[in-house]
């Protein structure tokens, strides 16, 4: 299979290590623009009166700049309509190393989220990081002045150099951003086609971010829409069958590199037995293997294992044994979400030979994210590493067959895209509807004041009042009726979407609604709030 990927969620602290979410995957679509970004986690030491005090000035520099912004007017922003935006890299565009580097920890992402939000031009966030992407998704209030902030805020996060990133991260705008997302989800942007664990890990966004409270309209509906294009694509084609998993991949490339004769009958060693590690053993277990020895933090997902796989015998070890473990291993696999290498230089050089029937070299197959085992290693004569990169050797075949899945899952995501962009279309005519019913209210409210003075207050009983109040709605009601029928649109139907926006723009230069203007104002000045509390 072909240029596919693992996608992972890398669940930092829980036992078993990081989850590598694997995904379906496809050929990748043409025409990606690659522009600037990084994201990195951040340093765990900080000083707090320095962390304080930085806060602060931060604080005053963005009303500085908000307030600036808003004096300037809003004028030279009424071209722009606000923009869904995604800055990333992936397996396609950046090597592990540098992957590793701007991976986010889960248990971070509400606090990124937090942070976009918080930069001048970006009103909505979500941050999907997995093995082998990281992608931040933006509604930006200004393209060009937001996607410069978020690029800034990764680099400043990251450490990296921006200039460093911009050769290898990609910048999608609107359209093409929402096409890459459906993408993912449906896994035809992945290093293996038809492997459905991205899509668990794109409802993972949703989740993360409404339990932080972090989503806004826009993103949210955007991730659901996904979610459900994702689904389409599993059920509604074959694109699924015979797929493979980066486990299942990684398992093969051992396979190939080992002598046939010896494929079964090698020492096999799992390091870590979270969602990775257990479907390694899984795959293992399918080619024949009969004994895995699992090194874990503990041993109770080793048991729920081994009650599973009743016909593999698992043996436990703990983390003090690891070494001597792989003393014992003709292959070690690692899957953990350790920050820190495992395995250097230094001690696999300690490690006794492996029998020649094996091939003589100790193979260690890393399908972790930050890696667990140093490069270096593979300097050793006896010993040769790989990382998720060299899994695109297993996955390189049925081209023909993928590109003919990924058309017809680009139907299903042509239709979901176009549903999408017509409900993010159909929201234009919501604040039209709210200023005209306002302009209607405040000409009613005037004209009734005028009448009760001319009437005379004493004159009126409450309910020759309430009846006039009632005459008044009433007809503001009646005469809004059609106006405001011909603002609202489902956005399924185009052809109506297109009468409707004429509708609207007509209407906001007949009343002077300034509708446009008055929302962005209105963006500005909670920005400016915010930036002040």
């Amino acid at each position: 299979m072909a240029a596919a990927e693992c996608v992972a969620a890398i669940v930092w602290g829980r036992e078993g290590g990081a989850t590598c979410e694997e995904e379906p995957a496809g050929e990748r679509v043409s025409g990606r623009a690659g522009a600037e970004v990084g994201l990195v986690r951040s340093s765990p030491r900080c000083e707090i009166g320095a962390d304080l005090e930085q806060k602060i000035a931060s604080r005053d520099s963005s009303v500085s700049a908000l307030e600036q912004f808003k004096a300037a007017g809003t004028d030279r922003y009424m071209k722009e309509r606000s923009s869904i935006a995604v800055i990333g890299l992936s397996v396609h565009t950046a090597p592990v190393e540098m992957r590793e580097k701007l991976a986010v920890p889960e248990a971070q992402w509400p606090r990124a989220i937090s942070e976009l939000c918080n930069l001048n031009h970006i009103e909505e966030a979500a941050v999907l990081s997995t093995c082998n992407r990281m992608e931040i998704y933006v509604v930006a209030l200004s393209w060009h002045r937001g996607i410069r902030e978020v690029t800034d805020w990764m680099a400043k996060t990251s450490g990296i150099p921006a200039s460093e990133l911009r050769e290898h991260l990609f910048m999608l705008r609107d359209g093409d951003a929402t096409r890459h997302l459906f993408e993912v989800s449906a896994g035809l942007d992945s290093l293996v086609l038809g492997e459905g664990q991205i899509l668990a890990q794109v409802k993972q966004v949703v989740r993360v971010g409404q339990g932080s409270g972090g989503l806004g309209k826009n993103i949210d509906r955007l991730f659901k829409d996904a979610i459900t294009a994702g689904k389409r694509v599993r059920s509604e084609t074959n694109i699924s069958s015979g797929a493979v998993s980066v486990s299942s991949a990684a398992v093969e490339l051992a396979l190939m590199k080992l002598p046939k004769s010896q494929s079964v009958s090698a020492r096999m060693l799992v390091i870590g037995a979270g969602k990775m590690g257990k479907l390694v053993i899984k795959h293992l277990a399918s080619k024949g293997c009969r004994k895995v020895v699992v090194v874990n933090r503990s041993a109770e997902r080793v048991d729920a294992i081994r009650e599973e796989l009743k016909d593999v015998e698992i043996v436990y070890k703990p983390l003090d044994e690891m070494m001597s473990s792989a003393a014992e291993a003709d292959v070690v696999f690692t899957s953990t979400a350790s920050e820190t290498l495992l395995f250097f230089k230094e001690n696999v050089k300690l490690l006794p030979p492996v029998s020649d029937e094996v091939g003589g070299v100790r193979f260690f197959v890393d399908i972790s994210v930050p890696r667990n085992v140093g490069s270096c290693v593979s300097d050793l004569k006896l010993a040769r590493v790989y990382n998720v990169d060299d899994l695109k050797e297993v996955v390189e075949a049925n081209k023909e067959d993928r590109l003919r899945k990924a058309m017809e899952a680009q139907t299903i995501i042509t239709q979901e895209l176009k549903r999408f962009e017509a409900w993010r279309d159909s929201l234009e005519t919501v604040p039209t509807i709210k200023k005209l019913r306002s302009y209607a209210d405040r000409i009613k409210v005037a004209e009734l004041e005028k009448c009760y003075q001319r009437i005379g207050n004493e004159a009126l009983t409450k309910k020759m009042k309430k009846a006039i109040d009632d005459l008044s709605n009433s007809i503001v009601n009646k005469l809004l009726h059609g106006p405001l029928q011909h603002l609202r649109c489902d956005g399924s139907d185009s052809r109506t979407l297109d009468e409707t926006l004429e509708n609207m723009h007509a209407l906001n230069r007949m009343f002077s609604l300034d509708t446009d203007k008055s929302i962005l104002e209105q963006k500005i000045k909670a920005k400016v709030e915010k930036a002040q509390n």
